[in-house]
């Protein structure tokens, strides 16, 4: 399917295609009225094996219901060539020459006029993501005396167990879609956004139905509703291709690009959710205080010092993530860090040789010499001089996104860096921040005797790792539920997963979260 939709949606759209697809919608699918929820349990079953679930879709061109899990609907599909079927419980319509669930406007708005009428009859409270079209139906409620006495007699919350798999879903691959789905479980497991969403935060003001905030918070509700079956990302994938042109297609796509543009996107469309303190400006480098700026961004400082009158001149930017190079490259990479001998550094164990994720991080603070052919005009000479330049931390982001630079592209080479990288389960930024920028002398960080800042300490909570090469690969994460307890995100399947395993795997991006807080 072309991202400008499917194309075999125009031979459905004849005679009265309009009023039979709202008499499904309305007898099938939706269901208002008490007498047509009885209906569809009685008609709606699979013709083949009677089974009630199984994904049951009902073809668009005769009556005739399918379990998809079984692929009954697509036998009938084939058989029939009807090439359009309609999921019965969410009301998408599925395409089986494309192989995959489509968008079209004018069917959509069938959808939702009657997504409204059935709600209503229900004496339901509709609220609609404004992007999606399809919300969740919340009944009013009003806590009775009974009530309110047993909750003032039991405040305590309900813990969560070890076994516990809220939050826990699979994302369907629609085509070459791993590195979208790899970054949804990272973002869908962070802590302050998924708080954000399930408190219902959001206000959208946006006037089309193309808010990818509001898709995201469609999103945390399937993620935390208790679901186990895989949710099918069609929407979101929808409006990323509107949003971010350049990802648009089935192509394979690079994770990393896709967590900066669905960054800049959701940025850009928290703009009902942005609130200031008496006109001040956000706490933040990009001084704006949507729920995106607040989790994160961050401030990296530049500081370039003349080497003739050693004069100092300060920049400071925001930043999302820090992209850092690796041993392999082109880029010419110093020393490794203390530790390199079989030794503990920043909670990380160095086995003899190995790069750690602190050699990268060192490498990216430690001061470069910009030699005479990148000669500046110094505020202090007036002159144009050499000069050296350092960056460091000036502002912490609470989630902090370390990319690996993996992939490699230039003039003579284009290929993957496979060199192993260990990082720790516990990460402490202090000797990377501008502050403890005097206690580096011609780029090696000197280790202070005083105990290290626990506000700088990060927590990881998520791993995205990329396996293959350059030309075809796959991507997969591993997040942390709670506490210690990790899983690996393959696409549609999620399993248990050990420390080690995350620990040993080939990471390309890295989530630690502000441990303060955590």
């Amino acid at each position: 399917m072309s991202p400008a939709g499917c194309s075999h949606v125009n031979a459905y759209k004849v005679d009265n295609w309009r009023q039979n697809l709202r008499v499904i919608y309305q007898c099938f699918v939706w269901s208002g009225s008490a007498e047509a929820r009885r209906r569809k349990a009685k008609s709606c079953i699979c013709h083949m094996c009677g089974a009630h679930l199984n994904r049951l879709h009902s073809c668009l061109s005769c009556v005739f219901f399918g379990c998809f899990t079984k692929k009954h609907i697509h036998e009938h599909a084939k058989n029939k060539r009807h090439n359009l079927a309609i999921d019965l419980l969410y009301g998408g319509i599925y395409c089986f020459v494309c192989q995959d669930y489509i968008y079209d406007k004018e069917m959509e708005q069938i959808a939702k006029e009657e997504q409204r009428k059935a709600w209503k009859l229900q004496g339901t409270v509709l609220l609609v993501s404004s992007s999606s079209g399809v919300g969740e139906k919340y009944s009013t409620w009003e806590p009775t005396k009974r009530e309110l006495e047993l909750l003032r007699h039991n405040p305590k919350r309900r813990k969560i167990t070890t076994n516990c798999t809220i939050g826990l879903r699979g994302l369907i691959n629609l085509g070459n879609t791993c590195f979208m789905n790899c970054i949804v479980q990272a973002l869908t497991h962070t802590p302050l956004l998924r708080d954000f969403f399930l408190s219902d935060r959001h206000k959208c003001e946006m006037q089309s139905n193309s808010c990818l905030v509001c898709e995201m918070s469609q999103l945390f509700q399937e993620f935390y509703s208790g679901h186990r079956w895989p949710h099918i990302p069609f929407r979101l994938l929808h409006l990323v291709w509107t949003h971010a042109r350049h990802l648009a297609g089935y192509e394979q796509q690079d994770a990393h690009e896709f967590l900066i543009a669905a960054l800049d996107v959701l940025h850009r469309h928290c703009k009902g959710d942005t609130t200031h303190d008496n006109g001040k400006k956000a706490n933040n480098p990009n001084h704006c205080s949507c729920i995106i700026d607040q989790i994160f961004t961050g401030g990296l400082q530049s500081d370039v010092t003349c080497q003739v009158c050693h004069g100092v001149s300060t920049t400071i930017d925001p930043f999302w993530d820090i992209s850092l190079d690796l041993p392999g490259s082109s880029t010419p990479f110093w020393p490794l860090s203390p530790g390199g001998d079989g030794s503990t550094v920043n909670g990380e164990s160095h086995l003899s040789g190995a790069t750690t994720l602190t050699d990268c991080l060192r490498r990216f603070t430690r001061p470069e010499h910009l030699g005479s052919s990148a000669k500046i005009k110094c505020g202090g000479c007036h002159s144009y001089q050499e000069s050296t330049k350092q960056l460091t931390m000036k502002k912490l982001p609470i989630v902090a996104c370390f990319h690996l630079k993996r992939f490699e592209h230039s003039a003579k080479l284009r290929r993957k860096i496979t060199t192993y990288v260990s990082f720790p389960l516990e990460l402490d930024m202090t000797p990377f921040i501008a502050s403890s920028k005097e206690s580096r002398m011609n780029g090696q960080y000197q280790q202070t005797v005083e105990v290290l800042n626990n506000d700088n300490k990060y927590s990881l909570f998520a791993v995205v790792n990329h396996q293959g090469t350059l030309e075809s690969g796959h991507y997969t994460s591993f997040i942390r539920q709670h506490k210690d307890q990790w899983f690996k995100c393959d696409d549609a399947i999620i399993t248990k997963a050990s420390i080690k395993d995350v620990l040993d795997s080939e990471g390309s991006t890295y989530y630690y979260y502000y441990y303060y807080y955590y």
